[in-house]
């Protein structure tokens, strides 16, 4: 199994944030954040007894973890009954992308029209927050830090929280999270810039002016932009594999 690395700098917050959670969440908690985090590679295999020596969990709320993890397809289910980190791919990057931009691209042009004052000034909040944050970034190829990813999550579900249909922003959170795996691995392998501010401040520009058809067609690009700096990681890594 990929050797398991803790992001030390929230350790504090986490256990704060895990209190009055039950075991079992408290593994899918922490489990799907350092699936996602990268912390378990992709197609890596995650054994059982390693993860209960890691984590400090017995079996039982660590299975359920698992499970959980491969209903949302972070984690698969091999034939021997045991599970790995979902791998990386085009295909299923392609498929995410297709589903995100058939769910979350419509979610936006509902919270466009039913977003009230109150959704309005919370996305400027969010979009306040994520813009100092990347200020600190820059352009160019690293790790995305937890805090960015955090405000950056927050940000774009903040700007679909105005839909009103509670099961259409389910599914675009769950969507949003699992592509959260390819946005740190483009972030990595990057070898030129792209500015997410500026993309982030395009869409904000057109939500405060409801005008729906502009920034559908931003966060559309915006998400397009993704599988095409993914896709091209990927190709390098081949071409250097040969």
């Amino acid at each position: 199994m990929h050797k398991i690395h803790f992001v030390q700098n929230i350790e504090h917050s986490e256990s704060a944030s895990l209190a009055g959670h039950t075991l079992s969440e408290q593994a899918f908690l922490r489990l799907r954040r350092d699936v996602i985090g990268g912390a378990h590679a992709p197609g890596a295999k995650l054994k059982l007894d390693e993860l209960q020596e890691a984590y400090g969990y017995s079996s039982s709320p660590l299975r359920e973890a698992l499970n959980r993890l491969s209903q949302e397809g972070l984690v698969k289910a091999d034939d021997r009954r045991g599970f790995r980190v979902a791998a990386i791919s085009s295909e299923d990057l392609h498929d995410l992308t297709h589903m995100r931009l058939m769910v979350e691209v419509p979610a936006l042009r509902l919270a466009i029209e039913h977003g009230d004052e109150a959704w309005e000034a919370a996305v400027v909040a969010a979009a306040h927050r994520l813009e100092r944050a990347e200020a600190q970034l820059g352009d160019g190829p690293q790790v995305l830090d937890e805090n960015w990813s955090r405000l950056h999550r927050d940000f774009h579900l903040c700007l679909l929280s105005g839909c009103p249909s509670g099961r259409q922003r389910l599914l675009c959170a769950s969507l949003f999270d699992q592509a959260e795996r390819y946005r740190r691995f483009s972030a990595r392998h990057r070898v030129t810039s792209r500015s997410k501010s500026r993309e982030h401040k395009r869409l904000l520009e057109a939500v405060l002016k409801r005008d729906a058809d502009t920034a559908c067609a931003v966060l559309s690009e915006h998400t397009q932009g993704t599988q095409r700096s993914v896709e091209a990681a990927l190709l390098r890594m081949r071409a250097s594999a040969n």
